[in-house]
């Protein structure tokens, strides 16, 4: 028999998303009395299933549904499941969702809108939701500014009434060049998204598009493979893992790990020891 969902909200803040709360929670006898936010609110529900009212009509969200609200809009909210649901949420503030929608253009653009009934996308979904938790464990700030500026770019590109289009991409060699060096100067230090597309004269969203066509991989992936093949000379002169992952700017040891095992199939332990 599943368990019930208990009424938990955890809300919080991150630094890459300004004058915006995020929110984890599950509830089961939660109703929410009608109300409305200055920010767009943009839940992604994880489990069980949402019931809302909303201009209107009455909405339905489940597994992998966003129930996106467009600011100063009435609405409600109660479970659809026996169990409950749980959801992950953006509130992210009109600023900043028409920057990036302006950014995606290429010109000044009006605050999107989103659609009145829950959005049934799972590919953008789960983007959205891998973004949250990346903001939320805060372990790799490049990696998690990417994937939320990537995440609400499709969200935008397929989902808001207006639908931003990026300009056909042009080749720069020497932009992609020097995000690459910037990145490598200091692999301990913290960077984000926004920092590095700064560094070129770019928006976040460019600088990611222009590198990742470029080179095949996100900035943040790029970044991290720099720091294993640094990481592999430093285990040849037999540095003991964890100050190995200190040295090339890995969160922790176990973040460490879970990297190079996915790139070379072996703990950096194992690897070393062979």
């Amino acid at each position: 028999m599943a368990q019930m969902f208990r009424d938990t909200a955890v809300y919080w803040r991150s630094p890459l998303l300004p004058d915006a709360e995020l929110l984890t929670a599950e509830y089961y006898g939660q109703e929410f009395a009608p109300h409305w936010h200055d920010s767009y609110s943009i839940p992604i529900i994880r489990a069980g299933a949402q019931t809302y009212r909303y201009r209107g009509g009455k909405r339905f969200a489940a597994v992998g549904g966003i129930a996106a609200i467009n600011p100063g809009e009435i609405h409600t909210g109660e479970r659809a499941s026996e169990h409950g649901w749980a959801y992950r949420a953006f509130y992210p503030s009109v600023e900043w969702m028409r920057g990036l929608a302006s950014d995606i253009a290429g010109r000044r653009v009006d605050a999107p809108w989103l659609p009145d009934d829950a959005i049934v996308d799972p590919e953008t979904a789960a983007m959205l939701a891998t973004a949250h938790r990346m903001l939320e464990e805060g372990a790799d700030m490049l990696g998690a500014d990417t994937a939320l500026t990537a995440a609400f770019a499709l969200l935008l590109s397929r989902h808001a009434r207006e639908r931003p289009q990026p300009q056909p991409l042009q080749s720069d060699g020497v932009r992609v060049a020097r995000m690459q060096a910037r990145m490598a100067e200091d692999l301990t230090q913290a960077l984000t998204l926004s920092e590095l597309a700064a560094t070129v004269g770019l928006s976040p969203f460019h600088a990611a598009r222009l590198f990742s066509a470029a080179v095949g991989m996100p900035p943040h992936a790029w970044r991290n493979q720099l720091r294993l093949n640094r990481a592999l000379g430093l285990l040849r002169q037999g540095t003991a893992v964890a100050e190995v992952a200190a040295a090339t700017g890995f969160a922790d040891q176990s973040h460490f790990t879970r990297h190079f095992k996915r790139a070379y199939g072996a703990s950096p332990g194992h690897w070393q020891a062979a």
